[in-house]
């Protein structure tokens, strides 16, 4: 499903040297699987998803998403792989403020011309199966930052994506609301056999996937089965 190879990523900082955020990256992942990449600050793990999501352009080495080569495709292109195949959970919600759940779910399917009842069924349902089914017609700024994030991850299983990508996706919640949302990701996940990579801070949080990648200044230091 996903395939990294020899990825690098630079940038020109003012003075005129290269900044190296990634160096010689390489793994890959099995339809169905989960991945945590994890590290300290600076070390590269957003850089590294967003790369692996076509959300940005390496330096250099190759990403293969759902079996095609993402890295000769423009940003359209690129933009019509992540809304066939690709699911995001960011940490700020990425919400549209003017759009209720509902219609902030229904986003996905929108852009691709595929709305109506059916979807908007669909997507009634996959807010019961977040616990907000009473919410549908609440705008973000009427919900909780624990409700938003389970909009946002309604949106993303909306898509019905092959991968599904996580950024820190308890970083903003308290705990019992972060616990339920783990829950909700990894029972999704297994529900739909969605493939999943996240990045995180929380050690216990990795370790619910099947591999943690480790990575230190923008380098691999370790590749864990759990």
């Amino acid at each position: 499903m996903l395939k990294v190879q020899r990825l690098t990523k630079t940038y020109a900082v003012a003075d005129g040297r290269q900044l190296t955020v990634l160096q010689d990256v390489s793994f890959d992942l099995a339809a169905g699987a989960s991945l945590a990449i994890v590290g300290p600050s600076g070390s590269g793990k957003t850089t590294l998803l967003g790369l692996c999501a076509g959300l940005d352009q390496p330096t250099a080495g190759t990403v293969e998403l759902a079996g095609r080569s993402i890295g000769t495709l423009s940003e359209d292109e690129r933009a019509l792989v992540r809304n066939a195949h690709v699911g995001f959970v960011f940490q700020n919600f990425q919400l549209v403020p003017t759009l209720t759940a509902l219609e902030n779910v229904l986003v996905p399917v929108e852009l691709r011309g595929q709305g109506g009842a059916v979807a908007e069924e669909e997507a009634r349902a996959l807010l019961t199966r977040v616990g907000l089914g009473e919410r549908c017609d609440h705008y973000p700024v009427q919900l909780s930052g624990g409700e938003q994030q389970r909009v946002a991850l309604a949106r993303a299983f909306m898509n019905r994506p092959k991968i599904l990508f996580c950024d820190e996706p308890t970083g903003n919640l308290d705990g019992a609301t972060a616990h339920a949302m783990v829950d909700l990701i990894f029972g999704l996940n297994l529900e739909k056999g969605t493939t999943l990579v996240l990045v995180t801070h929380d050690l216990e949080l990795a370790r619910k996937c099947q591999r943690i990648l480790r990575l230190k200044s923008g380098a691999v230091i370790s590749d864990e089965r759990v």
